[in-house]
């Protein structure tokens, strides 16, 4: 059967605010799908509530045996669910019938460029993950969860450094029962009601620089921390690209694995670390700054490697030995980056012979920092590192 999934927009005001062809579609329909608010706005006889957790499998159970309607706010494409039911399904089995999204009507309420503004769903995800877009001077679009949500999200700002940011709360957008409330993130913001957005102008804050190698104040770590200036060297070695998989092999705080994960959103880390409080703490690193994308686990690392999924990049900063040197250059597919790092002479004398075996290339990094000599100043020396870098 074909064209048998309709992907209904609808906003605030119903079904009377559908187009002639959404219309038709909904009243062929033999089943709809939506959430209850949106069920509550048609007839049919036959609603059937999302799960929650949403799942797409009722639905998709009546793929080619009914006639299915599917209704989303606003654009079901954009940060709707139109994405999880289209991906199984062939071109010609669904068509989809758009309305503004929220974050167009919420950018035509304050005269905003849109293609200027980060739009994010945080309706079905933790607020952490606005912490990579808290820049000074940009503004946000976000749809919420409920209407509790906008005084959390005031929250969040202020304890992360932006109370001084400009907030807009924005119930029921397109309905007769909009309103928008502007105040500042500092205020206090009271309950809303749902569905909710929020339009944020942020002013000064501590923003995350965009470059690798951030400051180490930035992670939770006791000491065993890639310090910034070699963290900075081993990203640009690791060379992350947008959705690739990290292994970080010994993570410690996981600060190479963050910064892995700063470097675009589709990108993903797994971490590995034999002690269960350093990885719990490097979790927590991840959850921080970039939630759900990214894993520690914990153990020796030639214990997982062998169930991971295939990585695109690799960087070892402890534990790397010649039994984990086989089994990676024996596991790791075609084209994976390895880096690793050594401070150890053993540890040295092993990557000299790697590096002569496989090749890539060997780095020696020497670093010296101004510290108190008396009552002058002179250089305090680190630990010389050695990098090996290789295209298995």
């Amino acid at each position: 059967m074909t064209d048998w999934l309709s992907l209904i927009g609808i906003g605030e005001d119903g079904a009377p605010g559908l187009c002639a062809a959404a219309q038709t579609a909904l009243a062929r329909a033999d089943v709809v799908f939506g959430g209850a608010r949106h069920l509550a706005m048609i007839e049919h006889r036959d609603k059937r509530p999302w799960p929650v957790p949403f799942s797409p499998a009722e639905l998709l159970a009546l793929r080619g045996s009914a006639r299915v309607a599917a209704l989303v706010s606003g654009d079901p494409f954009w940060h709707g669910a139109g994405g999880s039911l289209a991906t199984d399904l062939r071109p010609d089995e669904w068509r989809c019938y758009p309305q503004p999204s929220v974050f167009s009507q919420a950018a035509a309420r304050l005269g905003w460029r849109l293609e200027e503004v980060t739009c994010l769903g945080l309706h079905a995800a933790p607020l952490a993950r606005l912490r990579r877009d808290l820049q000074p001077g940009q503004r946000l679009i976000v749809t919420l969860r409920d209407g509790k949500a906008p005084a959390e999200l005031a929250a969040y700002l202020a304890a992360s450094g932006f109370g001084t940011a400009d907030l807009w709360v924005m119930e029921r957008l397109g309905g007769p029962n909009e309103r928008i409330t502007r105040l500042q993130a500092s205020d206090t913001v009271a309950p809303t009601a749902a569905p909710v957005a929020c339009a944020i102008a942020l002013r000064d804050g501590p923003a995350i620089p965009l470059a690798s190698g951030r400051d180490d104040a930035f992670f939770a770590h006791d000491g065993q921390i890639t310090k910034r200036p070699i963290r900075a060297l081993a990203l640009s070695a690791l060379a992350p690209r947008a959705g690739e998989l990290l292994w970080d092999l010994g993570t410690g705080s996981g600060s190479v694995a963050v910064e892995w994960l700063l470097a675009h959103p589709k990108n993903r880390a797994i971490g590995v670390e034999r002690d269960p409080v350093r990885a719990a703490r490097a979790q927590s690193n991840i959850a921080a700054f970039c939630p759900g994308a990214g894993d520690v686990l914990v153990g020796e690392s030639l214990a997982h490697i062998a169930a991971l999924p295939d990585p695109d990049a690799v960087f070892v900063g402890g534990g790397f030995d010649h039994a984990l040197l086989d089994a990676l250059w024996a596991r790791l597919p075609a084209g994976c980056r390895l880096v690793v790092h050594g401070v150890t002479l053993e540890t040295e004398s092993l990557l000299a012979k790697a590096h002569d075996r496989f090749g890539g290339s060997l780095l020696r990094i020497e670093l010296a920092q101004a510290a108190p000599l008396g009552r002058l100043r002179g250089w305090k020396a680190s630990y010389p590192v050695v990098q090996w870098q290789v295209v298995r």
